[in-house]
């Protein structure tokens, strides 16, 4: 696709260069509806229109390829919380890559999914429509600015390394010994007590 060639290399780093949310942030001064160039076949522009202007709140989507490739490293919400950011007002911000929709409120006292998935054959127009239907407006929500910055990724749990030493193999052999000693003379201890039962057995049957 023309667009992912266009933004891969770390020239893209920064937010304010990315190209999809400079587009859409444009669109949106006009209306809450942008779609990348290569999503016009499949959006229903028109019904997709009729369902935001039916929101019970400011909706702003985009329509725009996702993936590992671009700057928010497959991150759909961080996407989102960027177009936010670019647009600078409250509302739910909504990306859809034809099979997923995420989204998330910013500045707007509400609960959005992080995503909602695409079923066979499903408009784009119908898949907004499912996702805002599970938007809650309520007081009870902080109207704090979407997430900008990426998830810090925690760090993997380090062991410190045993060293050998031949102390301490010296110790584990001693142990092991000292071990199969306790339990070689429990099971003999054992084998003597069935033993001596058994003679009596035969004692007092003769």
């Amino acid at each position: 696709m023309t667009t992912i060639f266009a933004l891969t290399g770390t020239a893209w780093a920064a937010t304010p260069t990315d190209p999809r949310i400079a587009a859409a942030a444009g669109a949106w001064a006009k209306q809450g509806l942008y779609v990348d160039p290569d999503f016009t076949s499949v959006a229903d522009g028109n019904e997709m229109l009729r369902v935001i202007s039916a929101a019970k709140m400011p909706v702003f989507v985009a329509v725009v390829p996702t993936g590992a490739w671009f700057p928010e490293k497959g991150d759909a919400d961080l996407l989102a919380g960027r177009l936010a950011a670019a647009n600078g007002k409250p509302g739910v911000y909504v990306v859809m890559d034809g099979d997923t929709t995420y989204g998330v409120a910013h500045e707007l006292a509400a609960y959005a999914p992080d995503s909602t998935w695409r079923e066979k054959d499903e408009a784009l127009s119908a898949q907004l429509s499912k996702y805002l239907d599970n938007v809650e407006l309520n007081a009870r929500y902080s109207t704090e600015p979407a997430r900008t910055e990426a998830v810090p990724t925690e760090p993997e749990p380090s062991y410190p390394e045993e060293k050998f030493t031949v102390g301490k193999a010296i110790g584990n052999g001693l142990g092991g010994g000292a071990l199969g000693m306790i339990g070689g003379g429990i099971l003999a201890g054992i084998v003597l007590i069935v033993a001596a039962i058994a003679a009596r057995r035969r004692k007092g049957s003769a």
